[in-house]
């Protein structure tokens, strides 16, 4: 089956939507980033000035045309105003995670081939600096004042002229060279050229709301992540939008609500923490008899929103794992409507979105304009074809020719269903698929959307390559930590119960381990995009599993 919303747009390169919003909104504030009580505004003129002052620099090393730049830094204004820096320059941005090791750091800034590197607000920098080759330049961003032998962004900015002429972008030449977060083994450089860029941006305005005026946008999530570039540092440049960073994680309630954004996107595991919140205040039985009370109600959802600065957002997405069916729900009882989305970085991450007046639960949404989408009818792959594909993976034309055809159709390694409204159905991943001891075929995925209901419940991963039966390794929430053992398993039984009588006998899981660590991006056991990483547990709890398989009670814990 096969889906297809196609769409004319002109385009125009993505620095100009700067230039415009530079010309006009001047002296208004384009970038807000909190310090305690206070905020550092940084006007569009202002943002122009050090951008372009830095971009006079990056032309005075000569480089050739096009070259890679490497931004590693956590969200904060001077981020933005390096990659507009890198664009105005020519060069093509190469943005990184925060969160590499030296080892990783030094890898990727090797295969990228990077002779710049901008090093901003980190947690590690001391650390991380050996991983930065000798021939590879520093330049490190005010929040960054651990470095001696770096150039300080301070001091270029004051002793160079602001540049004027730029060189206009051809739409085939790069925007951006965006390496995955490894998930399944080592970062690739996807390739995003100009067209890409101007396409997404103008097949996907009306979804997006990008015509709202006084957009106000909330940069948490990693920034170089593609869905966080789309919706705040996109969305922000083509609105003309406002941008606020968040200070710490310590501060992020308070930064959030002090923000309001009009445009807010959150991960699945971001959405469970503010669920967890709001119960941990007014408890579940109290909040859903004061929901049933009509006037009583509209006051606490609008109560609840105000808290967590959603009172005034058009558009509330979530991507990047799967949402579970019964949080959507919960949230759309408080007038919160999450609209779920799908996209990876090689396809700009702009496949599919859930349309806010037809909701359709247990999809992704509705296929994009501009996007085609198919179904192999062997494999249940889903393959996207649009003018915003990747050119392709960097420096890697092997795995280029395995992902992308020659008419332009992207392997996604997703599995997937399309019904005939081009709703989009999410079951499983290509990868993670593994034979039970007969030959069947077992998603883990599709096992773990079972325990979604329980909210005892943080983490979940099913595995069991090598065993007669999977078994499903969980991570209590904080209302389980705080639930008797006694009360903790007799859940989990009920769970298991209720979610096996749906599987196949070759599916139904065999027992529950409940872990004692959380599984984080600092153990190396989640992407900094909070996805579990399947290989990474496997090799963790390996000695483990056949001695939980072997004991005799269903609900197994940790010792």
């Amino acid at each position: 089956m096969s889906s297809s919303n196609t769409t004319q747009s002109t385009s125009k390169p993505f620095i100009d939507y700067f230039y415009k919003w530079e010309r006009e909104k001047a002296n208004q504030v384009y970038l807000r980033q909190p310090v305690g009580d206070t905020y550092i505004d940084y006007t569009w003129a202002e943002v122009g000035r050090q951008a372009r002052s830095m971009a006079s620099y990056l032309r005075s090393l000569d480089l050739p045309p096009q070259s890679p730049i490497g931004l590693v830094s956590k969200n904060c204004p001077h981020w933005l105003i390096a990659d507009i820096a890198i664009l105005i320059s020519g060069h093509i941005s190469v943005p990184l995670y925060p969160t590499l090791t030296a080892e990783q750091l030094h890898s990727v800034l090797e295969h990228s081939q990077c002779s710049v590197l901008f090093a901003g607000k980190l947690d590690n920098w001391s650390t991380m600096r050996a991983g930065v080759p000798t021939d590879v330049l520093c330049i490190t961003f005010p929040e960054n004042q651990s470095d001696s032998e770096a150039r300080s962004w301070d001091d270029i900015v004051a002793s160079y002229p602001p540049m004027i002429e730029s060189p206009k972008p051809s739409p085939d030449d790069l925007f951006t060279i965006i390496y995955t977060s490894g998930t399944t083994g080592r970062p690739k450089g996807v390739m995003i050229d100009y067209r890409a860029a101007a396409e997404i941006a103008e097949s996907t305005r009306t979804q997006t709301f990008q015509d709202l005026a006084g957009s106000r946008f909330f940069s948490y999530l990693p920034l170089c992540h593609v869905a966080e570039r789309n919706i705040v540092e996109a969305l922000g440049l083509i609105t003309g939008g406002t941008i606020y960073f968040v200070e710490s994680l310590a501060t992020f309630a308070k930064n959030l609500a002090a923000a309001r954004p009009t445009h807010f996107l959150a991960v699945p595991r971001i959405w469970t923490k503010f669920q967890q919140s709001i119960q941990a205040n007014l408890p579940e039985s109290r909040l859903q008899m004061l929901l049933r009370i009509p006037v009583v109600s509209s006051l606490v959802k609008r109560k609840i929103r105000q808290r967590l600065g959603l009172n005034d957002t058009v558009m509330i997405l979530t991507g990047a794992a799967p949402m579970p069916i019964p949080l959507l729900q919960w949230f759309r009882r408080l007038g919160i409507c999450i609209q779920d989305s799908y996209g990876m970085t090689e396809n700009l991450g702009a496949v599919s979105m859930m349309p806010p007046d037809r909701i359709k639960d247990g999809t992704v949404g509705r296929i994009n304009d501009g996007m085609n989408v198919r179904i192999d009818p062997d494999t249940g792959e889903i393959l996207t074809q649009a003018p915003w594909n990747m050119r392709g993976y960097y420096r890697d034309p092997e795995l280029t020719a395995k992902t992308l055809t020659a008419d332009n159709w992207l392997h996604t390694g997703d599995i997937g269903e399309l019904d005939a409204d081009g709703y989009l159905r999410i079951t499983g991943r290509l990868n993670d698929l593994y034979k039970s001891p007969k030959g069947e075929f077992i998603s883990p995925a599709k096992l773990e959307f079972g325990f979604s209901e329980n909210p005892l419940i943080d983490q979940i991963c099913v595995m069991g390559m090598h065993l007669p039966q999977p078994i499903a390794l969980l991570v209590l929430s904080e209302v389980g930590q705080k639930t008797l053992p006694v009360d903790v398993a007799k859940s989990l039984t009920d769970t298991l119960a209720v979610s096996n009588n749906q599987l196949q006998a070759y599916e139904r899981i065999k027992k529950v381990i409940l872990v004692k660590d959380a599984w984080t991006v600092d153990n190396n056991l989640m992407t900094p995009t909070l996805k579990i990483k399947r290989k990474e547990l496997e090799k963790r709890y390996q000695s483990a599993i056949n001695g939980w398989y072997n004991q005799e009670e269903l609900v197994v814990w940790e010792v």
